[in-house]
């Protein structure tokens, strides 16, 4: 699926894509945070027939709905095609050693051979984060290599 992305001048991003049914969606990201999701007239895809205006904590509730369930489901039909391949979703504790400290120090990946690709934080997807990235209580990693390293990733992020 192509996603177009358009600057605003003065206003800030707008990014749309057609539906497999022919429907075009888009987000407008305005500079002051708010967020708008348009839906365009089949008829004329310059003429906007619906437009639903949300605040940080819909947006947050929207990108919960539709963004975590779907990595989930992206890394489960990837486990079917390679053997051997596993992901675990491992939360961040209160008091774990990494709770406030950025992923860089835990070495996950020098470690293990284990992947962090993506950490899920109140609802909202971090994909590939960085070793600047700081881990905070709540957050859900998600980690993808085998049995044996997934399962070192979690010590480490659980023990030290």
């Amino acid at each position: 699926m192509e996603v177009e992305q358009t600057a605003l001048p003065g206003i800030g991003l707008r990014h749309e894509f057609t539906t497999r049914s022919g429907r075009r969606i888009g987000i407008v990201s305005h500079r002051t945070g708010r967020r708008d999701l348009v839906i365009y007239d089949p008829t004329d895809p310059d003429r906007a027939c619906e437009t639903v205006k949300l605040n940080d904590e819909e947006a947050d509730a929207l990108c919960e709905l539709l963004g975590a369930p779907r990595i989930v489901q992206r890394l489960n039909a990837l486990h079917r095609e390679v053997e051997g391949l596993v992901s675990l979703q491992l939360p961040i504790l209160p008091g774990t050693p990494y709770d406030g400290r950025p992923m860089g120090d835990a070495r996950v990946r020098t470690r293990t051979g284990a992947s962090v690709v993506a950490v899920v934080r109140a609802g909202q997807v971090f994909a590939s984060p960085g070793p600047d990235f700081v881990f905070a209580d709540g957050d859900v990693v998600v980690v993808v290599g085998s049995p044996e390293s997934t399962a070192s990733v979690a010590d480490i992020l659980t023990n030290g």
